[in-house]
């Protein structure tokens, strides 16, 4: 793991985070659910995870630094630059949280710092 570097944080998700998580929750939930969702996290309040518990939450495999999504995220860090919040769901069903916007700045995060705690809105 590399060595711990300050993350920066937006106070809130950017703008366009809001389309591309219901973009992608339309893939496991129905449209109409997914656009709901999607506005849910809009008025959702700030929360604060640790990155190895999101991890272990969603049930996902790390993504490596080679990854050109996750290497982006890295420079930004590096250079000091402020990273948007996740966007998390709850799915009860599967018992597990879906990563609806932000999985590929929660894999360069944890390859600063696993224990990270990590700025998101969940529903």
């Amino acid at each position: 793991m590399a060595k711990k570097a300050k993350i920066k944080w937006l106070r809130e998700p950017q703008e366009h985070d809001y389309p591309a998580a219901r973009s992608f929750l339309s893939l496991t939930f129905e449209p109409q659910a997914a656009g709901q969702l999607a506005e849910d996290l809009q008025r959702a309040g700030m929360s604060e995870f640790a990155a190895k518990d999101i991890f272990r939450a969603s049930g996902l495999s790390l993504l490596g630094v080679s990854n050109s999504h996750v290497q982006k995220d890295r420079e930004s860090i590096l250079r000091n630059e402020k990273l948007s919040p996740l966007l998390l769901v709850r799915d009860r069903n599967a018992g597990k949280v879906v990563i609806a916007d932000g999985y590929h700045r929660l894999c360069a995060v944890y390859s600063f710092d696993e224990d990270a705690m990590i700025p998101c809105k969940i529903v």
